[in-house]
């Protein structure tokens, strides 16, 4: 999606910095389109699930996320026939450091540290939907 997007929105770009913040910029505004991090921009998310969306840390920043429906890895061992790859919904919403919820990490640890939307966060992203197939419950 970060490829893609730019192709029909002229005013954004991927962000050329190695595991940058935000994945998608203004086109221009930073040197070679890159930066290493920046409030200005949307990071972009996929997930499987309708809600509990996580990041790496809790900060203001534009969030969009792309919830998919799709078989995985280990449906065929377990008998469940292939289905369409489709999208559920897309949502969106600019998040301030209080719609995070901080889950840090012991210091003896290797889990990579993450923050997860919280409620209020979820409904921002839920009240400015992008995109949802018709009947979601």
């Amino acid at each position: 999606m970060i490829s893609n997007i730019p192709k029909y929105c002229s005013s954004l770009v991927k962000n050329q910095y190695h595991n940058g913040h935000p994945d998608l910029i203004p086109a221009g505004m930073f040197p070679k389109n890159s930066v290493q991090h920046s409030h200005i921009g949307i990071e972009v998310k996929a997930s499987r699930y309708q809600s509990g969306w996580q990041g790496h840390n809790p900060e203001d920043t534009w969030l969009m996320v792309f919830v998919f429906d799709s078989n995985r890895p280990s449906d065929a061992v377990q008998g469940i026939q292939p289905k369409p790859f489709r999208f559920i919904k897309v949502v969106g919403a600019s998040l301030t450091k209080n719609d995070w919820s901080f889950s840090g990490r012991s210091e003896i640890s290797r889990r990579t540290i993450t923050a997860s939307v919280t409620k209020s966060g979820y409904q921002k992203m839920m009240s400015n939907w992008i995109y949802q197939i018709p009947n979601l419950p």
